[in-house]
């Protein structure tokens, strides 16, 4: 094929030179990967095996060989973050014209384009925020809501909506998703309905219609169609197990029945299927596809052997139910260690969550000071709610702290300072270098080369000025050629790319994040903490299907490790408080002297006798026949009086609050309304007494039992 790069705005380079310099430092699977190039490829990749790397350099590949025009290939992944740092690692690699974008970003930019043409006037307003229309509807239709019920409507009308149902079929299809908000499933579809009302009165489209009314466009006119298909030749979809119903139908018309189509994805990294997320597509691609290319990739870059065989017997001890009984994943990715051996992983059982916190601090400072980078640890935890006593330890330990999920990178105001400094100096003369010049400018707001001794916001501000000069020093190498040198006009572009990417660059503290947030991120040192039944698997995780994904979400948390590992659990809430935890079912066969092997089917902490059934249950005021579960749990009729004290009542209703909003689990979840009530009329005096009440369940009486009691007694 006669081909010249530089009709493309590429470096003139023969074949030779582009395999050498692309291709150079690939492994075997990597490399098959790289070069090929055409028809449908699916590439199974575990976690630190180089995926990224794989993909990106045949994309570059593929463009300086000829094979791919870059303006004709698109690269689809699912955060904001990780399309920066595709589109980083592409432009280093020459091909920086290519374009990589999230799945609504993408959607976004073709739906404005095509609105004029194919719907005609202006596009309606993006709505970035749920929780005002959703209220709006609630009181439309004279519903009660607090701040938890709507943030747990949202959260379900998104599943809804990506999961491609409609206000009429959500009632057919959500059989098995509980109360939202505690509301019943036709009291959902109204509000569902109602909350479509409202937008449309606005004039507002939210995330999910972006991708629904390009959908609709792509699928009702030709033209559109035939001018994407036109546009993108080639695509590439990373974490390809994310893919929800809704993102997969735009992928397929974006192809249009071409086969021109690489995924990649690890159906052992499925964690987000509470969104409508599901790895089917990926496991059933072979079946889709009979004429794929398959390739695994296994070589683990990143853990020592022993982080390693710890991920992998993690896997190992499944036994049944959820992803685990499906045949076509009934063997995970087994990894394969690629570097030299390293510390034994630490399994810590402490006393309290105050005492666990204080010894994860204590270990986190005799890393820093044998040399560990702060940046380099990270402690990961099952909820946002657990992260306080984290910041409190570190911060008595004096270490620096960075909470991801807080306050966003660029929103910061000495950030927001810092660039607009930079941007004006880069008017000035340019006789300093770039990393000097930074240090010149940042210095005026604070920076200085040590970090300061205290902590708070002025740690906090020291870091972030402290990420903004690294980045500087790292770039002035990576980009900086014998023709152009890496310029302060150069880096202020680059930070604002950076800023409305959310791309932030590593600030130096100490990572404190949910397992969640952690994925696609990696650090030297990692503590994986709060690893008592209850918090993993959370106590809501009570079917095969859940528990298999909160194992997931332990296996993501292992893996992110490169060298030190740590596993803590305690065995009781407070000081002082009942030790009835226990560690997690999943470190059975991990952790010293335990038994292997642990079943994935929820874990009864304890066992209480059944209790024989002797009649229809009956309102204790008026003594009619209860008909529903929520009348029976409060054992009364919904007209008549209650007998609990409502100052009790709504004290456990704000607790609830708080806890769904660190658990980030809608509030019915923790408990119920009516099982709220029940407590209240009861006045359980213990454990035993509250046990016995419906809705209270082993796994929540451990999670939850202190707490329910403690706002009780003092009630």
């Amino acid at each position: 094929m006669s081909f010249d790069p530089s009709q493309r705005g590429l470096p003139v380079m023969d074949e030779y030179t582009a395999e050498e310099r692309i291709l150079s430092g690939l492994d075997e699977e990597q490399r098959t990967v790289a070069t090929t190039l055409n028809g449908p490829l699916c590439v199974l990749a575990g976690a630190g095996t180089g995926k990224t790397r794989a993909i990106t350099h045949r994309i570059a590949y593929g463009v300086h060989t000829g094979v791919y025009n870059a303006n004709h290939l698109l690269a689809v992944t699912f955060t904001a973050r990780a399309a920066a740092e595709m589109r980083t690692r592409l432009r280093d690699l020459g091909v920086g014209t290519v374009q990589a974008r999230t799945f609504h970003a993408a959607a976004l930019r073709q739906l404005q384009y095509f609105w004029p043409h194919a719907v005609g006037g202006q596009l309606p307003g993006l709505l970035e925020h749920k929780a005002q229309i959703i209220a709006e509807a609630a009181r439309r239709l004279r519903l009660p809501t607090d701040r938890a019920a709507i943030r747990d409507l949202a959260a379900e009308i998104e599943w809804a909506k990506v999961s491609m149902m409609t206000p009429e079929t959500y009632l057919t299809k959500a059989e098995d998703r509980g109360e939202p908000g505690g509301l019943d499933k036709v009291t959902v579809a109204r509000l569902f309905q109602g909350y479509e009302d409202v937008k449309a009165d606005r004039n507002l489209i939210d995330f999910e219609d972006v991708l629904l009314i390009t959908v609709g466009i792509l699928q009702e006119d030709p033209r559109v169609a035939a001018t994407v298909r036109d546009q993108y030749r080639h695509f590439v979809v990373d974490e390809y197990q994310d893919v929800s119903p809704l993102q997969q139908r735009m992928l397929d018309l974006w192809l249009g029945g071409r086969d021109e189509l690489c995924v990649v994805g690890d159906a052992s990294q499925t964690i987000y299927s509470f969104t409508g997320a599901t790895p089917r597509h990926l496991l059933e691609f072979p079946k889709r596809y009979p004429e794929a290319n398959m390739v695994k990739l296994v070589r683990d870059y990143r853990s020592t052997p022993q982080v390693v065989g710890l991920a992998n017997n993690l896997l190992a001890n499944r036994r049944s139910g959820g992803l685990a009984a499906d045949a076509l994943w009934s063997k995970p990715l087994e990894l394969v260690a690629q570097r030299p051996a390293g510390p034994v992983p630490e399994f810590m059982e402490c006393s309290d969550d105050e005492a666990e916190s204080a010894a994860v601090a204590a270990r986190i400072k005799v890393l820093v000071d044998n040399g560990t980078h702060a940046s380099e640890i990270a402690v990961l935890f099952r909820t946002n709610g657990q992260s306080e006593a984290y910041e409190q330890a570190l911060t008595a330990a004096g270490l620096g702290y960075q909470l991801r999920g807080g306050e966003r990178f660029f929103a910061r105001k000495e950030v927001r300072d810092a660039m607009l400094q930079l941007r004006a100096s880069s008017r000035a003369a340019e006789e300093e270098s770039l990393s000097q010049l930074v240090r010149d400018v940042l210095g005026n707001l604070g920076y200085q080369a040590e970090a300061p001794k205290t902590g708070g916001a002025v740690r906090e501000g020291w870091e972030s000025l402290s990420a903004i000069v690294a980045l500087a020093d790292e770039l002035v190498v990576s980009r900086s050629t014998p023709e152009h040198t890496f310029s302060i006009l150069d880096f202020v572009a680059e930070l604002q790319e950076r800023a409305t990417a959310q791309h932030a660059p590593t600030v130096q503290g100490v990572t404190l994040a949910s397992l969640h947030s952690a994925k696609g991120l990696e650090w030297d040192a990692v503590f994986l903490v709060g690893l008592s039944e209850g918090l993993m698997p959370i106590s809501f995780a009570d079917t095969p299907e859940t528990v298999d994904e909160e194992r997931r979400l332990l296996y993501v948390g292992i893996t992110r490790a490169r060298e030190y590992l740590n596993f803590s659990w305690s065995t009781a809430r407070t000081p002082g408080g009942r030790a009835n935890r226990k560690p997690s079912r999943f470190l059975d066969g991990l952790r010293p002297n335990s038994v292997g092997g642990a079943a994935t089917g929820p874990r009864m902490a304890t066992t209480r006798k059944s209790r024989k059934v002797v009649g229809p249950s009956v309102c204790r005021v008026c003594g009619k026949i209860l008909n529903t579960g929520a009348e029976r749990k409060v054992g009364r009729c919904p007209d008549c009086p209650p007998g609990y004290d409502e100052a009790v009542f709504e004290q456990l209703r704000e607790w609830r609050l708080k806890e769904s909003v660190s658990a980030s689990v809608p509030a019915f979840v923790v408990f119920t309304d009516a099982t709220l009530m029940a407590i209240a009329e009861a006045a359980p005096a213990d454990l035993n007494e509250l046990a016995a009440l419906p809705g209270v369940g082993p796994s929540k009486l451990e999670r939850y039992g202190d707490a329910v009691l403690e706002i009780v007694a003092a009630g």
